[in-house]
């Protein structure tokens, strides 16, 4: 991959933000299980660092897709993976269909204050019935004159508790499966909305995941995201942007705990001899640090793929499906090396342990990127 002077000058810019303003407050937001998007939201956008490849009339740079890869792979260096899902839902998993398929009034309504960073947004599709399999939703719009009432419920969704607007998948027919779907912005402020409770997860603990009911929730036909029964469609093109953006950040996470880990090896001194001195250990680092690179090149592959036009759904795929199962061996491993301290809050593998865990199961689990590539591929109808 070859990077410009200015995409190099963008990396310098997001790792020193990374470095200063970021990475000192993590402990503070995982303490407290929160982080203040809009205070940071905010502060990114006066940095140009939001809506990178949007279109300026809206708030975005108006920049090529190599700076979302280089965005991403500068999150990896993010002490927690909180942060950077948090800011993955805001510019690349609420926010594309809106700006591919949005009226414009739309756009200057909720797009725009989002990529100015005055406002924080999530996207709702999975529900207590209906995660990975999504022709299974059941949150339902009814259509009274020009207004849409939505009833329903959403589960595990990142940023609701802070969000100003959803992007959310329901039902606009009572047709079955994968028809009659619409995405609709709905504003958190709209009466019948309401976050039941915040959730408590195993990891990602300062990212605010909510459960959320929409009781009559009315909101005008005009906030429909493009085509009313299309929503399906843009949903699955959305999913293909928050695939890729999941997965540039993973090699550099990878790498760094690699070399943190090889370096405390190196220290560690077990029956009079370096840790490190384990020619298993020696192999297996290898192994890893091999498999990092070549996910590394395949993700930047990926990236190249898109900007060429080519439908990077199968790269994309296989991408996500790579990236989760190595993050979380990498980051299984550096904690068994680093034993019992590694299995302490003080220690930093406890945290990317957990972290780690949920990317084999958020955005389509492990197994329906399995599924998605055996039908890409002719194995299954």
């Amino acid at each position: 991959m070859i990077y410009s002077d200015e995409h190099q000058e963008f990396r310098a810019l997001v790792r020193r933000y990374v470095e200063q303003k970021i990475n000192p407050r993590v402990d503070e937001w995982e303490r407290a299980e929160w982080m203040p998007l809009h205070e940071i939201f905010a502060d990114m956008a006066k940095l140009g660092m939001l809506g990178l490849e949007y279109d300026p009339a809206y708030g975005g740079q108006g920049a090529d897709h190599l700076f979302t890869v280089v965005l991403c792979q500068e999150l990896g260096r993010v002490a927690h993976g909180s942060f950077p899902m948090a800011l993955g839902v805001q510019v690349a998993m609420a926010t594309p269909s809106l700006h591919a398929h949005g009226s414009e009034e739309l756009k200057q309504e909720y797009l725009a204050p989002a990529m100015r960073g005055e406002m924080v947004c999530g996207v709702a599709v999975t529900e207590p019935e209906a995660g990975s399999d999504v022709a299974g939703i059941r949150t339902h719009a009814r259509r009274d004159g020009d207004d849409w009432v939505i009833n329903g419920s959403k589960m595990f969704i990142t940023n609701a508790v802070q969000a100003d607007w959803l992007c959310t998948l329901v039902r606009t027919s009572d047709e079955g499966g994968y028809r009659g779907m619409s995405q609709i912005i709905i504003p958190t402020s709209t009466p019948g909305f309401r976050v039941d409770r915040k959730l408590d997860k195993l990891g990602m603990r300062a990212s605010d995941t909510g459960l959320l009911t929409f009781d009559n929730v009315r909101v005008p036909v005009r906030n429909t995201i493009g085509e009313i029964g299309r929503g399906f469609q843009q949903q699955m093109s959305q999913f293909v942007m928050e695939r890729m953006f999941a997965s540039y950040s993973v090699p550099i996470t990878c790498a760094i705990e690699l070399e943190a880990t090889r370096d405390y090896a190196r220290d560690r001194k077990l029956f009079g001899h370096p840790l490190s001195a384990n020619q298993y250990l020696q192999y297996t680092y290898a192994e890893l640090a091999a498999r990092v690179d070549m996910l590394r090149v395949y993700t930047e592959s990926t990236a190249q793929s898109y900007m060429a036009g080519t439908d990077v759904t199968r790269m994309a795929t296989i991408s996500k499906l790579e990236a989760a199962r190595l993050g979380r061996q990498v980051a299984d491993w550096c904690l068994q090396v680093h034993g019992g301290m590694g299995y302490m809050e003080e220690t930093w593998t406890s945290r990317a342990y957990r972290d780690s865990r949920l990317l084999s199961i958020g955005g389509g689990a492990d197994e329906v990127m399995l599924r998605v590539l055996s039908m890409m591929d002719g194995f299954t109808d």
